[in-house]
């Protein structure tokens, strides 16, 4: 069994931490913010996160977070069903004319969602009672503890890390390290510190913008839904994302190059936007959690692999979830990938041992590009057609790339409204269960999305026109 030290203590971080202890390797997690209240309803006054700027932005945990849970920590679902997080089936919200007759595995789109921080309470006291788990909170990690390294050629050296050091001057021994530490991850400082050859990256701006705040209801209840939680209207997109305990999160999606659309960090403007959408404007008839709109921009798409021309940059470290790689969070699907990175992970330790650093680190990579490398891929390419979708209409103009998979999900989308089986085709996708490969390659998809999703360029959710946005966004 390994020792294994992971930096960083998110969601997935710590799931991943029980899943390997879990297996019986010795899994000691820093985490540099303090503990918060182990109260997940006090989580969302008074917990501090300095490290997870989206802290309390909403989250939407699409089912593949479920799913992935209930296989391999059902004691997590337990507690969050405990902690009133809720469960959401979209399918049964749709009509039964449209869902059509229910088929096996139709329960697989349910989702089990709740606010951050609460979701992180519950997870971080199942973490802390696990045997085998050591986590210490207040820890700040600076720098990797490596060997010098070997030559590999070409005048490179391949570093095999053995640990951490910590700001306290700490060296913390491991068999592994892993960097769990997010979206702003210092991992390429560290390596470079350590003499190894830069990593390949990949950064982006993902050039969205978001405007959000969180309600709560009275009662406990949701508002009814009369669409879809992501509704496209044209040039912004809204979000309507339940949550745990009677909340719930609206969001406006917009470009962050939007000039006439900046307006909407205003309570006043915001409000007049969303009651502008027809099939969003009653998820604002509550009481508000926050005084304002939070606002969050300059979200990068990154992507960060450590094997350059076959061969690992350093090895003994590997990037788990959002420090391997991160995306505009609008889709919901980060934290649900990061679940998924963290089995491949355990998985790969089952297999090999990193005993024999090289061969662990390419046969880590290689499990991370055949199980979640494709989902990077395919939010990054909606995320450019979307946004240059916005451009266009933005302009005035039509939007046609000319690029089939586009066009087939589009039509999808679409035709979800109008066929039992592209609306399972498009939750599939949605909740992180079927790539947009898999789904269209499924034997008659494409032709039922053609012949339901024909019109799909000449639709969009009720809203207001261009002009009217930009008159309300400006008052």
């Amino acid at each position: 069994m390994a020792s294994v030290v992971m930096v960083g203590g998110g969601i997935v971080a710590l799931t991943t931490a029980m899943l390997l202890a879990d297996d019986g390797h010795a899994v000691t997690l820093l985490e540099r913010d303090a503990a918060g209240p182990t109260d997940p309803y006090a989580a969302w006054e008074r917990w501090e996160r300095r490290g997870v700027s989206q802290f309390r932005l909403p989250h939407l945990f699409v089912s593949r977070f479920r799913v992935e849970l209930e296989r391999e920590l059902p004691r997590v679902v337990k507690a969050l069903d405990e902690a009133g997080a809720h469960r959401f089936d979209a399918l049964a919200l749709v009509p039964p004319n449209l869902a059509g007759e229910p088929r096996a595995g139709d329960g697989e789109y349910e989702m089990l969602t709740g606010r951050r921080p609460v979701v992180e309470s519950v997870v971080a006291r199942l973490a802390e009672s696990t045997p085998g788990v050591a986590l210490r909170r207040g820890v700040a990690v600076v720098g990797l503890v490596a060997d010098e390294g070997l030559s590999a050629g070409g005048g490179r050296t391949v570093p095999r890390v053995t640990g951490v050091r910590t700001a306290s001057g700490e060296r913390i021994a491991a068999d592994l390290v892993v960097d769990a530490t997010g979206r702003r991850s210092p991992l390429a400082r560290w390596l470079h510190a350590c003499g190894a050859a830069p990593a390949a990256e990949e950064v982006e701006d993902s050039g969205f913008v978001y405007y959000a705040r969180h309600f709560a209801s009275a009662d406990g209840s949701l508002p009814v839904s009369k669409g879809p939680g992501l509704q496209e209207h044209g040039t912004v997109s809204s979000l309507a994302l339940p949550a745990d305990n009677g909340t719930w999160a609206v969001v406006i999606v917009a470009s962050a190059a939007d000039r006439a659309l900046r307006g909407l960090h205003d309570t006043r403007r915001w409000s007049a936007v969303v009651r502008s959408m027809p099939l969003v404007a009653h998820w604002i008839d509550a009481e508000p959690l926050s005084p304002r709109v939070v606002k969050m921009s300059g979200i990068e798409d990154r992507h960060r692999c450590l094997i350059v021309d076959s061969e690992p940059v350093a090895t003994g470290v590997v990037p788990l979830a959002d420090a391997w790689s991160c995306t505009n969070p609008s889709l919901g699907r980060g934290v649900s990938l990061g679940v998924v990175h963290g089995r491949v992970l355990r998985d790969t330790l089952r297999r090999s041992d990193p005993a024999d650093p090289r061969q662990f680190a390419l046969d880590f990579h290689d499990a991370t590009m055949t199980s979640v490398e494709p989902w990077y891929r395919a939010t990054v390419r909606y995320d450019r057609h979307r946004l240059a979708e916005i451009d266009a209409h933005i302009r005035g103009q039509t939007y046609d790339p000319g690029d089939a998979e586009w066009e087939g999900v589009r039509r999808i989308q679409f035709a979800a409204r109008l066929d039992p089986d592209c609306l399972r085709a498009s939750l599939a996708m949605i909740n992180v269960l079927r790539t947009p490969a898999e789904v269209l390659a499924q034997p008659g998809i494409l032709g039922k999305a053609q012949a339901a999703g024909a019109g799909w360029r000449d639709q969009s959710f009720p809203g207001p026109a261009r002009s009217e946005l930009v008159a309300i966004a400006s008052e």
